[in-house]
């Protein structure tokens, strides 16, 4: 599904959009009383849930950030002194399109969980499918080219897992950005996609906990999010697992891509 460009009446970003403004509000009520626990993860990023119940679902919603505006927040990157040479070809290739980043519907992976992909979207209006945070540490840079999102559910049809791509013009932006949301997931977050009608799943609950992680390319950051369609708070470990699954299955297809190599997923 192309986002914004058919005049369709199925918005994939829609409804999570208005999650994210909830969840503004019921974290404005309830900061003073209650704290939020992230537990940084090296390489892969961050897994945010709440230190207390009621507050679970303000603070550990893969739904956007719980601040009530963009923070005036400046950043800025460049590249280190040892890039690899080949890095200017890197990024003279174009982005990964859609259908390159996630080219099958249904998904084996290593250790033979498979996944089944019910939804797709994509934009070049970057900042529709992300926290407006992210909107704006992006506008500092050169900006970014398209984001991908794709929603997959596991086999028992219980998880539900937005993996998104999003692309920049320049390697030093996908750094910042990757750098930013690893400092705080929450704030700096794409959102994630509500599965459509005819998939047959639940739409998960406001306020459900939820996993964050992400790993950068060269051009790119990939995202993945990740809860349980009935907004389960248990499994944690089961969930991360799905959702770090499925997060290196498909940013390693954008790096084959990204190298000249290819990649299926």
């Amino acid at each position: 599904m192309t986002f914004g460009d058919q005049g369709t009446p199925y918005d994939p970003w829609a409804a999570e959009r208005e999650r994210i403004r909830r969840a503004r509000r019921a974290r404005a009520a309830v900061t003073a009383a209650v704290g939020v626990v992230l537990v940084a993860a090296a390489g892969a990023g961050m897994v945010l849930y709440s230190g207390d119940g009621e507050n679970e679902g303000a603070g550990a919603t893969t739904s956007g950030s719980p601040r009530a505006a963009a923070p005036d927040v400046r950043v800025s990157a460049s590249l280190p002194s040892d890039a690899p040479s080949a890095l200017p070809s890197l990024l003279a290739r174009p982005v990964i399109r859609p259908e390159q980043a996630f080219p099958s519907k249904s998904v084996r992976l290593e250790d033979g969980s498979r996944y089944e992909r019910v939804d797709l979207a994509t934009t070049t209006e970057c900042a529709r499918g992300m926290s407006q945070q992210l909107a704006a540490v992006i506008q500092q840079g050169k900006g970014c080219v398209r984001l991908t999102a794709a929603l997959f559910t596991d086999a028992d049809r219980r998880s539900q897992i937005t993996v998104t791509v999003v692309s920049f013009r320049r390697a030093e932006d996908s750094g910042t950005v990757f750098g930013m949301a690893s400092m705080d997931p929450v704030t700096y977050q794409v959102v994630s996609l509500d599965p459509p009608p005819q998939a047959g799943l639940p739409t998960v609950p406001p306020g459900s906990a939820g996993v964050f992680r992400r790993l950068a390319t060269v051009r790119s950051v990939v995202f993945a999010n990740g809860q349980w369609g009935d907004g389960s708070e248990s499994g944690e470990a089961a969930l991360t697992k799905e959702t770090e699954g499925l997060l290196k299955r498909v940013n390693d297809t954008v790096v084959a891509y990204e190298e000249g190599k290819g990649g299926n997923l």
